[in-house]
């Protein structure tokens, strides 16, 4: 078995190896993972945070030793809270550090973070405040980022950056947690999952007071929720379809 870890701001995991593929999910900085097999350009992954899999370039990647990749897990995890920080690499260069990257790894790097950090769990409180700084991110399918984020990407950087794990996809995450039967048993930072027409979960937002919900769905948005789902006013219409709502903490 081979690990790795992600020295650049943000690598794309494909589906399969190659240049065109759908995009699955996204590396931050930091990351660290175990490689399952190997192609000439590519090596398929699997994330150790959510245990996503998929394909990212090799020059994009830094290998490394077992006991190093053990010592990373055993390290407190740290995510920088800044919407961009930066990290000085060994030959002095700048490196931009996205919200939600994995800083405790620099060290493993020979970087030298510089910015906001959080570790630990954080008051559900928190969650609410962590989910503006995504706010009007362009919606990305497989994003993780600031710069472009899927629905629950959103949920799970959310989550993460204050201490919790979240599965990669709205239909994994909605395993997760305790189902509430009515919308007024949530509190913010309660998730909210919706289906499309095959009765299939696709999309996930973070509930907040007085029946609104922060979600990606064109960009980061902030709509009204009732029973029945998703009500855009810009549009005039209902977007998603309420399925269950879930309290994971």
């Amino acid at each position: 078995m081979q690990y790795g870890i992600c020295p650049l701001s943000l690598v794309s995991v494909r589906l399969t190896p190659e240049e065109t593929s759908e995009m699955v999910t996204q590396l931050l900085y930091g990351e660290h993972f175990k490689v399952l097999e190997h192609r000439k350009f590519y090596s398929k992954i699997r994330i150790a945070f959510d245990k996503c899999e998929g394909w990212v370039r090799k020059d994009q990647i830094n290998l490394v030793q077992e006991e190093q990749y053990d010592a990373i897990v055993n390290t407190k995890a740290i995510f920088a809270t800044d919407l961009i920080s930066s990290a000085e690499t060994d030959k002095k260069h700048a490196l931009p550090i996205l919200l939600g990257s994995s800083v405790h790894a620099a060290e493993f790097l020979n970087h030298e973070f510089e910015g906001d950090n959080s570790s630990g769990n954080r008051e559900k409180s928190s969650l609410i405040q962590t989910a503006f700084y995504y706010l009007n991110a362009p919606f990305l399918k497989g994003g993780k980022s600031p710069f472009g984020i899927d629905s629950s990407g959103l949920s799970q950087m959310i989550y993460k950056i204050n201490g919790h794990t979240l599965l990669r996809t709205a239909q994994q995450q909605s395993s997760q947690g305790d189902a509430l039967s009515f919308i007024e048993e949530s509190e913010p930072g309660d998730l909210a999952f919706f289906d499309n027409q095959e009765g299939e979960i696709d999309h996930v937002g973070i509930i907040m007071d007085d029946n609104y919900i922060i979600h990606s769905h064109g960009m980061v948005r902030i709509d009204r929720l009732d029973h029945t789902g998703i009500f855009n006013r810009e549009q005039g219409r209902y977007t998603h379809s309420l399925r269950v709502i879930k309290k994971l903490i």
